[in-house]
């Protein structure tokens, strides 16, 4: 006997964009679930020869990414316990054998991010590691083989490296050593630490990274995107003479970018209300020429080093494929089942996609909420979503207040006041959909994981007579604990997004405090909680599931031994079977198909 389909859809194999060797782009790394978990892969594209790089018991590469040196002799990964985040880098050969821990003097830390240099005059080149501790802020270590790791960086505020110059002698380092890390500041620092040039855009105001460094030798200039003007643009910052060059683009949406090989052009890409278009910009005439691609949200692009255009491509009624411009799929796993299409529509500015069964309404209803809170749901592919279609739900998707691709005013506006400002947007929307008869009103769920499940705890407590149950996936339950034990870059944001410490605005963090409200709840809640997660810490919901014990809230709970979610298959199905089950208890909803 087959499996359900909804099963079947976690099963199949899922490929994320693959990265390559910059001087051998033959030798690709990916990740996929192929074995049942995320695990790191290597992909010979000149043999087609793959195999699995990575074994651990709970996966690889939550976060943080693998990467090949430019030459393709060396795959780098990161490993920590269990999913904490807090790790070292791993070096093994590409073609498999002993592998070895970088900078193994230096204490486990959270990833700010690794770029890696090859000469062919030394043996092997050497890397630029960024690391954050608490307690210790960000440090930045030169690391070669044979020598002591030299650090070139330090501050107590949260920064993070976005790769070295094509000649190995500029790193782009992001800061915020002004205090706002949602609004950092781009530096160009020497290999010894010096600041060679900056470039700032003010108070309120960010530097992202983009495409990065110029892949022609000699040239100095870095492609990012900035927000000065509310959409992000892309922006190229010339290191040698500190000049900025602004790129003026005639679009709706958001935009990222990509060098094309001779840097004389540039890939952008255009998000605009969850999906994506490709156009080739010419740096010298500004002509934008759209390249032909599906409907749908690109989740990555990137040009390669022969000019071709490889794009992941996304669309909520199939699973995602790696896809080259002009030439189809390039790398993809197997076939899952399709699913439903969404639609999309406009709740008093507020943009939200629907998925829902082919019966008519009114229908139980998940409202499913993104985290972030600085993320956005997409005309992507989710086996979540299909799987509560599968079982008679519309699922609701709501780019409240917060998210990205809205522009920054859009971003910005829950900075001082956040939880509550998305709630008031999820509130309109569910209004909506009881009014047009999509959701009913006695069958309406509130559930999402990261920063979606600390707006379901707040959302019970805020708005108790709106929500029939609640499903919290590894959320916040008392932001004090949870801001206390969370890793130290999000520590910096937070700061940024209440205007201040706990101790410094203790207000605003009460008002936004789920259990604040706890008393208020009368929905029966699931609580989905990993136990070494650095981001949503396990300690935040024991004391908010304590609380609910002690007023007879009627609560569910499941603890598993990972960090900020699961990258096992059969752990990712044994949740989701949990959940309906749950609201099938309680709603008389189908249950969990086998």
């Amino acid at each position: 006997m087959s499996e359900a389909t909804w099963k079947r859809r976690f099963r199949a194999p899922v490929v994320m964009f693959p990265t390559w060797a910059r001087d051998n782009p033959d030798r690709l790394l990916y990740l996929s679930n192929a074995g049942g978990k995320f695990e790191v892969y290597a992909w010979d594209e000149r043999t087609g020869g793959k195999r699995q790089v990575t074994d651990r018991s709970e996966g690889t590469g939550y976060r943080v990414s693998s990467q090949l040196d430019p030459r393709g002799e060396w795959i780098w990964w990161f490993d920590d316990e269990k999913g904490n985040e807090l790790g070292r880098w791993v070096r093994e050969p590409w073609s498999g054998g002993p592998r070895e821990t970088m900078a193994p003097q230096l204490p486990p830390s959270y990833s700010g991010r690794i770029a890696i240099h090859s000469d062919p005059a030394v043996a092997d080149g050497f890397a630029v590691i960024g690391r954050s501790r608490s307690h210790e802020g960000t440090t930045v270590y030169v690391v070669a083989d044979g020598d002591t790791p030299r650090r070139i960086y330090a501050h107590e505020q949260s920064a993070f490296i976005s790769g070295l110059s094509r000649d190995g002698t500029l790193v782009a380092l992001f800061h915020s050593e002004h205090g706002d890390s949602r609004n950092r500041v781009l530096r160009v620092i020497d290999l010894d630490g010096a600041c060679v040039a900056e470039l700032s855009h003010g108070a309120g105001h960010g530097i992202s990274p983009a495409g990065g460094w110029s892949p022609v030798v000699g040239d100095a200039r870095y492609l990012a995107v900035h927000d000065r003007e509310d959409l992000e643009r892309p922006l190229i910052f010339d290191a040698r003479t500190g000049a900025s060059t602004e790129i003026r683009l005639d679009l709706p949406g958001e935009t990222f970018a990509d060098w094309y090989p001779d840097a004389r052009s540039l890939l952008v890409g255009h998000d605009h209300r969850g999906r994506t278009e490709l156009y080739r910009y010419d740096l010298a005439t500004a002509k934008l020429e759209r390249q032909k691609t599906e409907p749908g949200t690109i989740g990555a692009a990137r040009v390669r080093p022969d000019g071709k255009v490889w794009y992941m491509l996304d669309r909520s009624s199939e699973p995602a494929a790696v896809r080259e411009v002009g030439a189809g799929v390039v790398l993809a796993g197997s076939d899952a089942p399709t699913g439903v299409a969404y639609r999309d529509d406009d709740v008093d500015g507020v943009h939200v996609f629907v998925a829902e069964p082919r019966k008519p309404g009114p229908h139980p209803t998940y409202f499913f909420v993104h985290g972030g809170p600085e993320a956005s749901d997409r005309d992507s592919f989710s086996p979540t979503v299909q799987a509560w279609v599968d079982h008679g739900f519309a699922v609701v998707c709501v780019n409240y207040r917060g998210s990205s691709g809205y522009g920054k005013a859009w971003r910005d506006a829950i900075v001082g006041r956040p939880g509550l400002t998305e709630l008031e947007d999820i509130a309109r929307v569910h209004d909506w959909a009881v009014a047009t008869k999509l959701a009913d009103p006695q069958r309406t769920v509130l559930g999402g994981g990261s920063w979606g499940g600390y707006l379901t705890l707040l959302g019970l407590g805020t708005q108790p007579e709106r929500w029939a149950l609640g499903i919290g996936i590894v959320p916040i339950g008392d932001y004090i604990p949870a801001y206390e034990d969370e890793m130290e870059p999000l520590k910096k944001y937070d700061a940024a997004l209440f205007g201040g410490t706990p101790s410094e605005v203790p207000e605003r963090y009460r008002v936004a405090n789920p259990i604040t409200y706890v008393e208020r709840v009368r929905a029966p809640m699931l609580l989905l909680v990993g136990q070494n997660d650095p981001r949503c810490p396990s300690r935040s919901v024991d004391v908010y599931r304590d609380r609910l014990r002690a007023l007879g809230k009627p609560y569910e709970e499941y603890r598993y031994d990972a960090g900020h979610g699961s990258l096992v298959v059969d752990e990712r199905i044994k949740q989701v079977a949990m959940e309906i089950a749950f609201v099938a208890t309680h709603l008389g909803t189908p249950p969990p198909q086998a």
